[in-house]
């Protein structure tokens, strides 16, 4: 049997060496695109030390994003990033809404981001002792709550519009900075609101101190709202519910100015002997125990005290004219402070 020897010609040698060449080629440029891809994930996206706000409409896919982003100068490969959105599994699970994107994000950080939905949020602070109208003002014309209630609507309109049919709106709603992103409706937020303060309400009826002249706990927010009007020391807030509750227990009327002023038709700040004798269902001098609803909407420590009275034998209070009140426990007593703290102010006022 013959051997037969193989050579390569020259020509398959070429051939050869091309294909080395080319495989090294290849395999130069695969590095040189992945060690690229792995810069591209810790360099900083080509932004401002301000940064931009940038929204992203309900439906908008990735792929879009990334385009856009590149369209804008921002973003250097947007093939990359939908690579590693694709490697990390979060093409899918970007949120919407509008974001602030600082100076000095990565790739990576923009994912963690857009996937975690960390939108910008928007700032409204409900503020204790407001009523119910001076709450849906603020609502009303915050520039970043979409509205979709309309001003034509009765309260009782409106509160069936939030899933509240027939509650009375006054005191419902927990006064606290709320924070929100772009387009909260307002529904939402009212019904946020409202939930908060019943959940705080709740919260403290469970711990309520024992044997109170409080039927309910919406018998309780009457009393905290009476309370916020009535002062802004925290010092004074227990005493003054104590005084509430012992004149209730003793069958007095509470006599309290805030639910006569409350109960005015456009009340002009000043509250005349002739308010006090009217009747409306809030006055409070010619009526008997609580008045029909909450006067304006109470913070957490007015409806603490309102469930905590201080002990004691006070029966009366006046103000002071310094923001606070001196307590009395008998008429005569409360008459005397009266001469003293605001006839003899009126007085010297008029002098």
């Amino acid at each position: 049997m013959r051997l037969e020897s193989h050579t390569h010609s020259p020509q398959q040698g070429g051939v050869i060496i091309a294909l080395l060449v080319l495989l090294a080629v290849g395999a130069a440029a695969g590095y040189w695109l992945w060690h690229d891809y792995q810069r591209f994930q810790q360099a900083p996206l080509v932004l401002s030390d301000e940064g931009i706000n940038y929204r992203i409409e309900p439906g908008t896919t990735l792929t879009a994003i990334a385009n856009d982003l590149a369209d804008k100068g921002i973003l250097r490969q947007p093939l990359y990033l939908r690579l590693l959105a694709r490697e990390r599994a979060d093409a899918n699970r970007i949120k919407a809404g509008e974001y602030h994107i600082s100076g000095g994000t990565t790739a990576t950080g923009l994912l963690d981001q857009l996937v975690q939905g960390k939108v910008i949020e928007y700032s409204l602070t409900i503020i204790e002792g407001w009523n119910f109208q001076q709450l849906l003002l603020s609502v009303r014309t915050h520039p970043m709550i979409t509205q979709t209630l309309s001003e034509s609507l009765s309260t009782e309109q409106l509160m069936e519009a939030i899933g509240l049919q027939g509650q009375h709106p006054e005191g419902q709603f927990y006064p606290d900075t709320y924070l929100f992103p772009r387009e909260t409706t307002d529904r939402e937020f009212l019904q946020r609101a409202y939930g908060t303060m019943q959940d705080h309400l709740a919260e403290e009826w469970e711990q309520k101190s024992e044997g109170l002249p409080l039927k309910t706990p919406y018998e309780a927010l009457i009393l905290a709202s009476i309370i916020e009007k009535e002062t802004g020391l925290p010092e004074e807030r227990a005493e003054i519910a104590g005084v509430f509750t012992r004149r209730l227990e003793k069958g007095m009327l509470l006599q309290t100015d805030p639910t006569v002023i409350y109960g005015i038709d456009n009340f002009d700040g000043n509250i005349r002997r002739r308010d006090l004798k009217k009747d409306t269902p809030y006055n409070t001098y010619t009526r008997a125990g609580w008045p029909p609803t909450p006067i304006a909407m109470p913070g957490r420590d007015a409806i603490h005290a309102a469930l905590h009275p201080a002990d004691g034998k006070s029966l009366y209070f006046v103000a002071t004219g310094n923001g606070g009140h001196y307590f009395s426990s008998s008429l005569k007593e409360h008459n005397r402070a009266v001469n003293k703290y605001q006839i003899q102010r009126r007085k010297q006022r008029s002098q």
